[in-house]
């Protein structure tokens, strides 16, 4: 049997407490100095917000969903599962199903109770395939869900569940007020530190602190606004003229530049991993040798570089550091290496103009995609290879990726830090109907190694085993070439702030954000 049962208050104290130490650029000291309120926090972010339902999981919603919800459990930056509104959870000896025991006492915004039919009600709506929107998904191995009582329900798996796959589950899963959900879109109904009290579209949304939050003197500052910019430069203007404290979600190149000027740069555990997406139905890349050696002719530290100002780390995985499957080996032994890249090509045994029978469909959009994408346009032309850039934009641009209508081009894929099989949810990695790859997916050893992945449970020698495997598949099918890192949270903050709490998701955390001067 595997159990949890930690009382919430003193892990996630010393969760924000412990936070410095995993903070790069101008790293604040191992013990967390005092920080007070006072004043609004106020944070500046360069997109407003699309709704306030936390199940559709956009980026743009990220500066809120930490702040006006609470969700049943939370990971450290280490992936170590801690109590939330769940104070425990035991997963059956047969893994089948888990119980969960609700936090007392605790109040929605509304002053509703928050309770297990309240938590059975997120769950339809998450069950549900249009409304659950991007929790849906992750829900595909829940079959049912039983209240035991006020402060217990019980969730019915339909095979048996690896335990990380619950516990991504339970992360995921931020309960919303029964009252609130149908109109959830236009107005937030959960626990959170904060509480909406304005919102301007276009200009800023206004938050004020919750007074019968549950954890203990937090919210730090009683108010806290999100001011939105059109742009990175004008975000950063206004963190350095002291209009804002806060930049959050701006680009490498701005946070760079910010933390060789004095502030401070946080960096989460769930960052993006960009992918060099190939379409293995079309052109030559139906030719397995000549995908492979794309393993070896990505210059993956000079994408990093050029593409986001050395902000993040090389992979050639599509995994952040936090994931168990992540096995940092692999960047040896797929190192940026011509001659053996070049070798594969010969082995292919296409000719210099079937190899460069083909574009990259290019973002035009995105500085850092079209950069990133002139980098492997004149790499591959060292080795004879030379194409063309298909430069779209917009829906343009998201239309040809998402419908397939590409060769190769590059693009993110999140949810890599949790449990493997999570990897998914992304469409590149999609087991079934993918829309690039088709169906049925042409590469099924890829499919098996996902399925033996969802099968295998506890901590021994054949999870690894099985994670070793799926490693192997996607290295060898090679429809999708990871290059490195990068962060879709960067967070800049100005010098007199503290008490950062790193989210797994890279959202921000302002609840236990004050002022240290």
């Amino acid at each position: 049997m595997k159990r949890r049962h930690v009382l919430a208050s003193g892990l996630l104290g010393a969760l924000h407490l412990a936070a410095p130490a995993l903070l790069t650029g101008n790293q604040a000291s191992a013990q967390q100095p005092q920080v007070r309120g006072g004043r609004p926090l106020r944070v500046g972010i360069l997109q407003d917000m699309t709704n306030f339902d936390p199940q559709s999981f956009s980026s743009v919603n990220f500066p809120l969903i930490k702040n006006l919800y609470d969700s049943l459990l939370e990971y450290t930056p280490t992936g170590e599962a801690v109590p939330s509104l769940a104070t425990a959870w035991t997963i059956a000896p047969d893994n089948q199903s888990v119980t969960v025991t609700l936090r007392e006492n605790v109040k929605f915004h509304s002053g509703a109770p928050m309770n297990a039919d309240a938590v059975a009600a997120t769950l339809v709506k998450a069950a549900h395939p249009q409304r659950g929107r991007n929790v849906y998904a992750t829900m595909s191995f829940i079959k049912d869900w039983t209240v035991v009582n006020p402060t217990t329900i019980r969730l019915n798996f339909n095979a048996p569940a690896p335990a990380r796959q619950v516990t991504d589950l339970l992360q995921f899963i931020s309960v919303l007020d029964p009252a609130g959900i149908e109109n959830i879109d236009n107005r937030p109904a959960g626990t959170g530190a904060y509480m909406l009290a304005e919102r301007v579209v276009g200009q800023r949304i206004r938050m004020v602190a919750n007074p019968n939050y549950w954890r203990e003197r937090q919210p730090v500052c009683n108010e806290l606004v999100l001011t939105i910019f059109g742009e990175d430069a004008a975000a950063s203007a206004a963190l350095e003229s002291g209009a804002v404290d806060i930049v959050y979600g701006g680009t490498a190149r701005s946070a760079v530049r910010l933390r060789a000027a004095g502030y401070q740069l946080i960096q989460g555990p769930g960052p993006l991993v960009q992918v060099f997406r190939i379409n293995t139905t079309r052109g030559p890349f139906r030719n397995a040798k000549f995908r492979q050696a794309f393993n070896y002719l990505i210059d993956r530290a000079a994408i990093l570089r050029v593409g986001y100002a050395g902000l993040g780390e090389v992979t050639a995985l599509p995994w952040a550091p936090a994931s168990p499957a992540a096995d940092p080996s692999y960047n040896t032994t797929y190192a940026f290496n011509l001659d053996r890249g070049r070798a594969m090509l010969q082995e292919s045994g296409l000719t210099a103009a079937q190899m460069s029978d083909w574009k990259l469909l290019t973002n035009g959009g995105d500085e850092p995609s079209t950069l990133i994408s002139q980098v492997v346009q004149s790499t591959l032309a060292r080795v004879g290879v030379n194409i063309q850039l298909d430069l779209k934009q917009g829906s343009e641009y998201v239309d040809a990726l998402l419908q397939g209508r590409f060769e190769a081009t590059f693009g993110g894929v999140g949810n890599i830090q949790k449990f493997p099989s999570r990897l998914t949810t992304n469409s590149i990695y999609r087991t079934a109907n993918n829309p690039v790859l088709g169906e049925p997916h042409p590469h099924p050893e890829y499919v098996a190694a996902i399925e033996r992945v969802n099968r295998t449970f506890g901590t021994g020698p054949e999870v690894k085993a099985a994670y070793d495997n799926l490693n192997r598949v996607l290295v060898e099918s090679a429809f999708g070439i990871a290059t490195n890192t990068y962060d879709v949270g960067l967070t800049v903050a100005a010098r007199n702030l503290g008490g950062f709490t790193l989210d797994i998701d890279n959202m921000i955390v302002c609840r236990t954000i004050g002022f240290t001067g």
